[in-house]
């Protein structure tokens, strides 16, 4: 049984869930804020939103968390969306705020948060981890209780092992569309605990929501298994 504050989107398969998380993505990149996530799964996302919108002029793109690398490293979730999306478009946002992997995570974090402050964004993509992680919010991180700062610094419990600066709740529930795309049979059990069980800190992704919008969860088939 799915909570009533999540609208699922169930597909047969991964590549039909990318297609569904693109439409929205180049939606709102008509003039818009947009939050990209990290990640292995949202990249077909993004070559598909960049050929249905190819002037990103109006939007301005923000990250919901990054690996505290250099931009050019292969870990980096910017680097990742530069290449998959960015370089691709024939007019680039009219701004792009990364998030300076390669700053101190304390220092990267501060400046992240000053720099979105308590604007309101109009779309947040999201993965979720088979741990029931989203963004870099991990399960019963001290990060989910945080109330002030829109981004703070985590220690990273996943591979690679490096230092993260992810989003906050309530920096996340700003958003007018918190959009979840998760494909694989490695995530049913964790798209059980988020969107069909009691919001809870084991689960990170539990406990985001819109509060302003709506929340949306775009699953494959495998993703979706377990869901009544």
């Amino acid at each position: 049984m799915s909570r009533s504050d999540v609208d699922l989107l169930v597909v047969d398969t991964p590549e039909e869930a990318a297609q569904e998380a693109a439409a929205r993505l180049a939606i709102v990149a008509g003039g818009g804020h947009l939050v990209l996530a990290g990640g292995s799964t949202p990249r077909r996302a993004y070559e598909l939103a960049a050929e249905r919108r190819s002037d990103w002029s109006r939007a301005e793109v923000w990250w919901g968390d990054e690996r505290c690398v250099p931009p050019d490293d292969e870990r980096s979730n910017y680097l990742m969306a530069r290449q998959a999306l960015l370089e691709t478009l024939a007019v680039p946002p009219r701004h792009v705020h990364r998030i300076q992997g390669e700053l101190d995570p304390e220092t990267a974090a501060g400046a992240y948060s000053r720099e979105l402050g308590d604007r309101e964004l109009d779309l947040v993509l999201l993965g979720l981890g088979p741990d029931g992680h989203t963004a870099s919010l991990f399960p019963h991180s001290p990060a989910l209780a945080e109330r002030e700062r829109a981004a703070v610094a985590v220690e990273a419990g996943l591979e690679p092992f490096v230092p993260r600066v992810t989003l906050t709740l309530p920096a996340l529930e700003r958003a007018r569309i918190v959009l979840f795309l998760v494909a694989g049979p490695d995530k049913a059990d964790a798209v059980v605990r988020a969107f069909g069980g009691l919001p809870d800190p084991a689960t990170p992704a539990s406990l985001v929501r819109s509060a302003r919008g709506e929340t949306i969860a775009i699953l494959d088939s495998a993703a979706a298994a377990g869901l009544g």
